[in-house]
């Protein structure tokens, strides 16, 4: 069977530090009073060594490495609730620790800790084994219940919640069901079977309904084993060093300042550091409880057979950190591709699924739609098992997960909210999150568009509920899709080998972003599946749940087949411009009886649940396919016959909602801002007021030049001229290059004449008219500065419109033909800009500056990133835009572009222009001399003897020797050559523009290119 190389497995996991936990922005507090770290003054943290009983049956104890941040305003005489945060799977403490600070600033007592088996702490790796770590929790829960800084809501009863992401996530549902102090919690991205999480089958049971819930999710036994996910964390051995954090995600979600990022839903990242980790024989520290007692007590370290001893200690070179049990049961897993009822029954022992019928915690369920690991189907069976019970659940589906990336500070701040309401009894009015704070089911929608940045974008949803979650509750509304096709033959290869890509385990949405190049569905081996197409969906609609479909599957007489088809499902959006997307970047296996005397076996399948806008005219795509690089298809060899059933449609569920913004805004923030817009606007005015007084046209010339610079400088506030006294003048008509090497100042010049920065002395007239920001005159002027920024789903036609719309000038004025056509894109500019060449881009630049056809066109290095023919026509683009009487001002430091392209030459060295003319000017000041000779050899010879020549080359052309003569007369070097038997029969001047650059600025011009 395949497996997942050892190599990519240890790379991805120490990647992928699933270490989440919520935190909401917290301003600073008082000054401590702790005698401990403190973090600025607000919060005290104090380390501990805490030893928890190794298990039962195992003697001794194991020691855990803990943290606890305590609050000022938490006191004996003002205690607060506490707060479990739990890392996620291959992480430790410190993967947490932003995440425990910010809600320690919120007011709550946070405890930390790093599981058993990971980093500092001693133990075997248990997968949140009830009897080890779900037991560890509770006794530091105990801790709490001693402590006098905490609430208590009764002897040796803590008011506390508990959060955790992935690993800490299920932890947090475990406990809630195993421990009934728990008062609130929010588990993030985890799982509630983890059997059909790792083994999922898609397919509903013979003679089962679904419930009416949007993501419910099929169940059936004997699944399809997920080894990509499972090779990742088994395959790692859980060997994270002792006493750091090589991989953990310490900060926020969002990503924190010191770039470690992933502290809540995301892949982590390199470069958290453990806070204070000790050595494996540190004893009880500095958080023992305020009476001085030390409720666990020192200890030996021990563990189930398998146990690394002691932090550090030598592990299994097999099993690395697992326990012993754990290991076999994957090993067995991973010969086999089936589950054993070995592994089954441990799987089982770490679901929440056994514990959510006792939650009686009010529980937020955070899950993400980009998720391949636990996905949302997860969620909605925890969401629908814990509200059976009378618990208040809500649900709120973000646009990240294990595959996406950690959630925003929008949903981070709805976790603080909920313990707000939970743990302190405010209302949700008051929530930081506003109406998302009293939302039952939220979900995010990222959209296709992307800000310059390459930042995703989107909104959140409001539901009135989540449908179906109780009895009488009405079901998820859905969408029938007819799907057309007849029936298909598809092969699943011997050993599963070459499987389709679609997706790699954390990598997912990364992977998503190659559907500008046909989409994952692509990606897929000829012969391994088959593809049913929906008709163009005639408006717009926005799946948000797991689609449903009834497939028929049967054998194909002659061919092999196993007893059972796996099959992996999946849906795509085609894009009227081509694009194709695999929404949620996810298949869905499944296993499928199928009758060996050719009767054909129908199957209901569940599609992964995903959130996705699907725009009018788009079509809905249904792939079944043989196999999957993420899962074990098997080795056998087979043949299938595949088509629809039943009514042949997909029936896609949407849960209607309202769009709200992130949260409500105090009104202090409200006030400040219209403070900044008054005097903004103030601002504004009185510019408007000094140019109309000193920018009037009665004293300008008709004909004065489109521009005149004068004296031109910039100093920085650190004392770097980068330019000084640069003075030049642009005439009507003339393609002017501002020549010179990088750093000489060319952009810094172009940015002052656009207004984008001011000079620190100088002048800049365009047309007679001042230039400075906001200034009439620049309507005339078209630029274009340091790189185009378009949005990439729209045509070059569409953002040049939204382009001119934003200028405000009535569409006629655009000119928008005169302009396309002196741009030359043709019917390209129609075209998605996604799909467009370096060359188009630069073009469509152009053409935006262009638009109106502006008197002065002003470009920064327009060549660059383009090929040969890109330059050559953006060259001819040039030459035609001026020849209608326009000017055009280049910079560039390409000496073949600007020799060829421009009349005129401005040449800037070190921030100053050290020469100015028309190019043929330039060129005949450069000294070089060539002559035709009939004996380049003897020619070469007598000019290098002559005093001040340098330079001597032979020509790419026969008989011809280049010189440069520095000063001496060319008729001397004629009479030199003529009186040493050399016949001349052409002398005069080489006429290189590079001669005379290289004259002008010297050793470093030879940083400029003759060439692209």
């Amino acid at each position: 069977m395949r497996r997942v190389r050892s190599p990519l497995a240890v790379a991805l996991a120490t990647g992928l530090v699933l270490a989440f936990a919520p935190a909401a922005a917290a301003a600073p507090g008082p000054a401590p009073t702790a005698a401990a770290a403190d973090d600025g003054g607000s919060v005290a943290v104090a380390e501990d060594r805490v030893a928890v009983p190794a298990g039962p049956g195992d003697p001794g104890t194991v020691e855990l490495d803990t943290s606890l941040y305590v609050p000022a305003s938490a006191t004996a005489a003002t205690p607060a609730p506490a707060v479990l945060v739990a890392h996620g799977f291959g992480g430790s403490k410190a993967s947490v620790d932003s995440d425990a600070r910010e809600l320690a600033a919120r007011g709550y007592v946070v405890q930390t800790w790093t599981a058993r088996g990971f980093g500092a702490s001693g133990g075997s790796i248990g997968l949140d084994d009830p009897d080890r770590e779900v037991a560890d929790a509770s006794r530091l829960v105990d801790r709490l219940s001693r402590r006098a800084d905490v609430q208590q809501d009764g002897p040796g009863d803590p008011r506390v919640g508990v959060t955790g992401g992935s690993y800490g996530g299920g932890l947090s549902l475990l406990l809630a069901g195993h421990d009934r102090r728990i008062d609130a919690i929010a588990p993030v991205i985890t799982w509630n079977d983890l059997g059909q999480a790792l083994f999922p089958n898609n397919v509903v049971p013979a003679g089962e309904s679904l419930p009416g819930t949007p993501a419910a999710g099929a169940g059936a036994g004997d699944g399809v084993f997920k080894s990509g996910w499972a090779g990742v964390f088994f395959g790692s051995g859980g060997r994270v060093p002792a006493g750091g954090d090589t991989a953990s995600g310490a900060g926020t979600g969002a990503g924190s300042q010191d770039g470690t990022g992933g502290g809540l839903g995301g892949a982590g990242s390199t470069g958290g550091s453990d806070v204070g980790a000790t050595d494996g024989a540190a004893g009880a520290g500095s958080g023992a409880a305020p009476d001085g007692s030390d409720p666990a007590g020192p200890g030996t370290s021990a563990g189930r057979p398998g146990a690394a001893p002691a932090p550090g200690a030598p592990s299994d070179p097999v099993c690395g950190r697992f326990a012993r049990d754990v290991c076999d049961a994957y090993g067995e897993a991973a010969r086999t591709g089936r589950v054993s009822p070995a592994l089954a029954e441990l799987l089982r022992r770490s679901s929440p699924a056994t514990v959510t019928n006792r939650i009686t915690a009010p529980t937020l369920l955070v899950q993400g739609e980009q998720d391949t690991l636990f996905g949302l189907d997860q969620a909605d069976a925890n969401a629908r098992q814990i509200a059976a019970n009378g618990t208040p659940v809500s649900v709120l589906w973000f646009a990240g997960g294990h595959d996406g990336g950690g959630p925003d500070s929008e949903v981070r701040s709805r976790i603080g909210d909920w313990f707000d309401q939970h743990l302190r009894g405010r209302p949700a009015t008051d929530g930081v999150t506003g109406a998302l704070a009293s939302a039952p089911f939220a979900y995010q929608v990222r959209s296709t568009v992307r800000t310059r940045g390459d930042t995703p974008t989107g909104r959140t949803v409001l539901a009135d509920a989540y449908p179906g979650l109780t009895a009488g509750s009405a079901p998820a509304a859905t969408t029938t899709v007819p799907l057309a096709g007849g029936e298909q033959t598809v092969v699943h290869p011997p050993g599963g080998n070459p499987a389709a890509l679609t997706s790699l385990p954390g990598l997912g949405a990364a992977l998503g972003s190659l559907g500008s190049l046909g989409g994952l569905s692509g990606l897929t081996t000829p012969g391994q599946s088959a593809r049913f197409t929906g008709e163009p969906v005639a408006a717009a609609m926005q799946p948000s749940g797991a689609a449903r479909v009834t497939v028929r599957v049967a054998r194909v007489p002659g061919q092999p087949a196993p007893s059972t088809a796996v099959l992996f499902a999946s849906l795509t959006v085609l894009t009227p411009d081509g694009r194709s997307t695999l929404l949620g970047n996810a298949v869905a296996p499944v296993r499928v009886a199928v009758p060996a005397d050719g009767t054909p076996a129908e199957a209901a399948v569940t599609l992964p649940g995903v959130v996705a806008p699907v725009q009018a005219g788009s079509r809905l795509v249904l792939t079944l396919a043989t196999t999957d690089q993420g899962f074990d298809s098997g080795t056998d060899p087979a043949v299938w016959r595949v088509g629809l059933a039943g009514d042949g449609a997909l029936s896609v569920p949407q849960v209607p909602g309202r769009t709200e913004s992130a949260g409500t805004v105090p009104l202090w923030p409200v006030l400040g801002i219209v403070a900044v817009l008054a005097g903004a606007l103030a601002v504004w005015l009185v510019a408007r007021l000094r140019s109309r007084r000193t920018g009037g046209t009665a004293d300008v010339p008709a004909e004065a030049p489109p521009l005149v610079v004068g004296g031109l400088a910039k100093t920085y506030r650190n004392g770097f001229a980068a330019v000084s006294d640069v003075s030049f003048t642009v005439p009507r008509g003339a393609v002017l290059g501002l020549l010179g090497p990088n750093g000489a100042g060319k952009t810094t010049v172009l940015r002052m004449l656009m207004g984008l920065i001011s000079p620190t002395a100088g002048t800049m007239t365009a047309f007679g008219h001042p230039i400075r920001p906001g200034a009439a005159v620049l309507s005339r002027i078209g630029a274009f500065v340091e790189g185009p920024g378009f949005l990439p789903h729209l045509s070059g036609a569409e953002n040049l419109r939204l382009y001119w719309e934003a200028t405000g000038r009535p569409p006629e004025q655009a000119r928008m033909e005169e302009t396309l056509e002196i741009a030359g894109l043709g019917g390209s500019v129609h075209r998605r800009v996604g799909t467009y060449s370096q060359g188009m881009r630069q073009r469509l630049a152009i053409a935006q500056a262009m638009l109106g056809l502006p008197e002065l066109l002003i470009l920064d290095e327009p060549t660059n990133g383009l090929d040969p023919p890109q330059i050559h026509a953006m060259r001819e683009l040039l030459r035609r835009y001026a020849a209608g009487g326009r000017t055009v001002l280049v910079s560039s430091h390409l000496l073949s572009e600007v020799e060829q392209t421009c009349s005129e030459v401005v040449v800037m060295h070190r921030g100053t222009v050290v020469a100015s003319g028309t190019v043929a000017e330039l060129m005949a000041s450069g000294g070089g001399s060539s002559f035709t000779v009939d004996d380049t050899t003897r020619a070469s010879a007598l000019l290098a003897a002559l005093d001040g020549v340098t330079e001597v080359v032979t020509g790419d052309e026969p008989g011809v020797v280049h010189a440069h003569l520095d000063g001496t007369p060319r008729a001397d070097a004629v009479a030199a050559l003529v009186g040493g038997g050399v016949a001349v029969s052409a002398a005069g001047p080489r006429g290189r523009l590079e001669d005379a650059f290289l004259e002008l600025v010297g050793p470093e011009g030879r940083d400029v290119g003759g060439s692209q």
